[in-house]
């Protein structure tokens, strides 16, 4: 029986090692075959379309004449709305991060803000738009502008940048923490000094 067994273990051995191979080989194939299909779809559009981009078309507005046609307001509305989205939203959240990583007690009210962040991460983003129209564009008449687009903006990625700042936060070990606080560092001056360099990389 045991004789059995030991001759059974190299077909077995041989056996998963082909399938991993025919596993890998076809894992292989269907990405390459992916970034084929893209790469030819961007040639495609990229062949069309640089035939039409030129400074005029950079610089027009929109018309209704295709030949006057551009994309000035659009360009810089985008590059307003995510100036004015990162500038709200980054230092709300990772100010967050550090209250709740640093300083909120362990209760039952963190508990639960800690659950509804990471619950509000995967809310879709039309939740979001909606509510934007109802407190930004119509209860704050902000109306159709770069700022209330901006604030809905910051709503949809601030959870995610709250959790993003805590995990790279907790990833900061804990000997760097005594270290600066049994130098004589504040608690802030242990977080701005010590923590927050270290957890720069995975924030950003």
């Amino acid at each position: 029986m045991t004789v059995e067994l030991s001759s059974q273990r190299p077909l077995r051995t041989l056996k998963r090692k082909v399938i991993g191979r025919l596993f890998g080989a076809m894992s292989i194939l269907a990405t390459g075959l992916s970034v084929v299909v893209l790469a030819i779809l961007l040639v495609d559009v990229f062949r069309d379309g640089i035939q039409e981009v030129d400074g005029e078309f950079i610089g027009s507005f929109p018309s209704r004449f295709p030949e006057r046609a551009g994309i000035r307001s659009a360009l810089l509305g985008t590059l307003w709305m995510l100036s004015f989205t990162a500038i709200i939203a980054f230092p709300i959240g990772v100010g967050a991060a550090i209250y709740l990583e640093e300083y909120a007690p362990n209760t039952w009210i963190t508990r639960v803000i800690q659950i509804n962040i990471a619950n509000l991460a995967g809310v879709p983003s039309v939740v979001y738009g909606l509510l934007g129209l109802g407190i930004f564009v119509r209860g704050m008449m902000l109306g159709r502008s770069i700022l209330a687009g901006s604030l809905t903006m910051s709503l949809l990625i601030l959870p995610l940048i709250i959790v993003a700042s805590r995990e790279a936060i907790r990833a900061v070990p804990p000997s760097l923490r005594e270290g600066s606080l049994a130098l004589g560092a504040s608690r802030w001056q242990m977080v701005y000094r010590t923590v927050l360099p270290s957890a720069m990389p995975g924030i950003l």
